[in-house]
C-alpha cells in the first residue's frame, strides 16, 4: 500500500486560505457517524502526538473521540499502536523538522506491524510545501488531512483499511462548521471548549491566518451547551478557545454579542474554575477585566500576547496596539483584579530588529515584570510577508539576545512567585506530581503550579500554604 501513489481529493492552496468572505456564515451540521464506518477499528489501537497549542490539543480530543467511536482503542505506548496520527503545528520551523524526523522514524514500523496505518493532520498538513514534500518523499504515510475536516476521519480511515488506499483530503477552508463530534478528554478535571475557529489578524509574520483560515464563532447556545454538559460530567475548569477571542461573535448576526458577554454567560453557568485564551492586545476591550471583576469564578489570569517593546517592530508585525495603550491595559487590568497574573509571548529577531528594538523590549519588560512570558527567536513561515523582509542580523545575535530576554523572565518569574509564600492558595487538583508519588499537584487561580502533600482527591479544590517558591512553581501544604 506505501508505494501506491496518493488519491488527492482536495490540498490546500495559500490563496484561497488568505481569502476571506466577511458576508457569509457557515452552514451548521452536527456529527454523524454512518454505520458503514462503526467497526473499521476493531481490533486495532491507536495513539495521536500532539504539537503545538492548545487549539491542536483540542483537535486531537476530537479525534480520539471518533477513533474510539469507530471501535479502536487508545495505546499509551506508540510503537505498539497500529494507528498512529501525528497533529502537527506550522508555527515555527523547528516544530516541522521534528514531525519530518518522527515521520522518518515512525514510518519503519510498517516492517514489523503489516496492520499499521499512519496518518499526519493539523496545521503543517495546510502548509502547499507540506503537502507536495508528502507526496514527493518515499514514506510510509496513508493518508493526510487538514484542520478543517476532521469530521471526514471515518471515511478516510475507510478508503485506507479497508480499500487499502492512501488518500489526501486537506481543505482549503471549511464548508460547514460542525458540532457534536465526540470527544476524549485526557484529564477529567479540566477542559477545553472551542469558542471559534481561525484567525483575520494577519500579523505579517504568522502562518495561523492561513493554516487556521478565517475566522468562524461558534453559536453562544452550542457553546453554553457543551460547558453545561461538561459541568454534568465533573468538570470543574473549562477553557475558552480562540485565535484570539476579542474577536468573538464579529462575524455572526448578532453582533451586539460580544467575548465579554459570552464570559459572562459561562461564568453565570456556575461551573467553578473559567479560563480563556489567547487575547490579541489591539482588541482587549476593557470589559473583560469589568466581567472578570464581578465573577470570582473567572480565574485572574490573563495572556496578553504583545510581541516586541518596539514601535517600529510592531508596525512591521501588524500589531496594532502602542506600546503605552498596551501598558494602560495592563495598569487597568491590575488596578481591577487583585493578583492577575499577566503572561506573554515575544519574537527576538524578527528581520532585521536593531539592537535599540531589542532594548526596547527589554525596558517593556522591566516596566511590566510579567509573570512569565513564551519567547522565541523569529522562525521565517514561507507564504508570509514577513518571510520576504531582508535580514542581516547574524543567528549568534539573535541567540544572544534570546538568552538576555531569558534571563529577565526567569527573574521576574521567581520574584512574582515568591510574593505568595506564607499565603494560602486555593488550588485545583490534577492529579500526582510525576517526580514525587506522596505529593499532588494542580493550579492555583493565577495559572501557578503548586506541588503539596496531603490527602485529597483529584479534582478536589483545596486550600494550601505556600511555603517556598521557584520559577516554575509553588510548593505547600494542605489546610485542613
Amino acid at each position: 500500500m506505501a508505494k501506491n501513489q496518493f488519491i488527492v481529493l482536495e490540498s490546500p492552496e495559500y490563496k484561497e486560505s488568505s481569502k476571506r468572505d466577511f458576508t457569509s456564515i457557515l452552514t451548521k451540521k452536527n456529527f454523524k457517524l454512518s454505520s458503514k464506518f462503526d467497526k473499521i477499528g476493531k481490533g486495532l489501537t491507536f495513539y495521536v502526538k500532539t504539537y503545538g497549542c492548545q487549539s491542536n490539543i483540542k483537535d486531537s480530543e476530537n479525534i480520539s473521540g471518533i477513533l474510539i467511536k469507530l471501535g479502536f482503542k487508545p495505546q499509551n505506548d506508540i510503537l505498539k499502536a497500529d494507528l498512529i496520527i501525528l497533529n502537527t503545528c506550522a508555527i515555527r520551523e523547528n516544530a516541522e523538522k521534528k514531525v519530518f524526523g518522527e515521520i522518518g522514524f515512525l514510518s519503519k514500523l510498517k516492517k514489523t506491524n503489516p496492520k499499521f496505518v499512519f496518518g499526519i493532520c493539523g496545521c503543517m498538513s495546510q502548509e502547499e510545501h507540506v503537502i507536495q514534500k508528502i507526496m514527493d518523499t518515499n514514506n510510509n504515510i496513508d493518508f493526510v488531512f487538514g484542520v478543517h475536516n476532521i469530521h471526514d476521519l471515518p471515511s478516510l480511515l475507510y478508503e485506507v483499511i479497508k480499500n487499502k488506499k492512501r488518500v489526501i483530503n486537506v481543505l482549503s477552508k471549511p464548508k460547514s462548521l460542525y458540532e457534536s463530534i465526540p470527544s476524549s478528554v485526557g484529564s477529567k478535571v479540566k477542559a477545553f471548549v472551542n469558542i471559534m475557529q481561525g484567525c483575520d489578524n494577519f500579523c505579517t509574520y504568522c502562518i495561523v491566518p492561513y493554516v487556521r483560515g478565517q475566522m468562524h464563532s461558534r453559536s453562544k447556545n452550542d457553546i453554553l451547551k457543551e460547558v453545561k454538559n461538561l459541568i454534568k460530567e465533573g468538570y470543574k475548569e473549562v477553557t475558552l478557545l480562540g485565535q484570539n477571542v476579542n474577536s468573538y461573535g464579529v462575524d455572526l448576526k448578532d453582533k451586539s454579542y460580544k467575548f465579554w458577554n459570552l464570559l459572562e454567560d459561562v461564568a453565570k453557568t456556575k461551573i467553578p474554575r473559567v479560563r480563556f485564551v489567547t487575547s490579541n492586545p489591539w482588541n482587549f476591550d476593557l470589559k473583560i477585566v469589568d466581567v472578570m471583576k464581578k465573577y470570582p469564578n473567572i480565574m485572574p489570569y490573563i495572556h496578553l500576547p504583545v510581541q516586541s517593546g518596539d514601535e517600529e517592530i510592531l508596525k512591521r508585525m501588524n500589531r496594532k496596539v502602542p506600546i503605552k495603550e498596551y501598558l494602560k491595559k495592563i495598569e487597568y487590568i491590575r488596578k481591577n483584579i487583585k493578583d492577575t497574573a499577566i503572561s506573554t509571548d515575544l519574537i527576538v529577531g524578527f528581520p532585521n530588529e536593531s539592537e535599540k528594538a531589542f532594548n526596547n523590549t527589554l525596558k517593556l519588560y522591566k516596566t511590566v515584570k510579567f509573570d512569565n512570558a513564551y519567547t522565541f527567536i523569529y522562525s521565517r513561515r514561507e507564504g508570509t510577508p514577513a518571510a520576504k523582509m531582508p535580514d542581516k542580523i547574524s543567528l549568534s545575535t539573535k541567540q544572544k539576545r534570546l538568552q538576555k530576554l531569558n534571563k529577565l523572565v526567569q527573574q521576574y518569574s521567581k520574584e512574582n512567585n515568591e510574593k505568595y509564600v506564607g499565603r494560602i492558595l486555593e488550588v485545583l487538583v490534577e492529579g500526582k506530581s510525576k517526580t514525587n508519588a506522596n505529593t499532588f499537584t494542580g493550579y492555583s487561580p493565577n495559572w501557578k503550579v503548586v506541588n503539596f502533600a496531603g490527602k485529597c482527591k483529584i479534582g478536589d479544590i483545596v486550600k494550601v500554604k505556600i511555603t517556598s517558591a521557584s520559577r516554575f512553581s509553588l510548593n505547600g501544604s494542605l489546610v485542613i
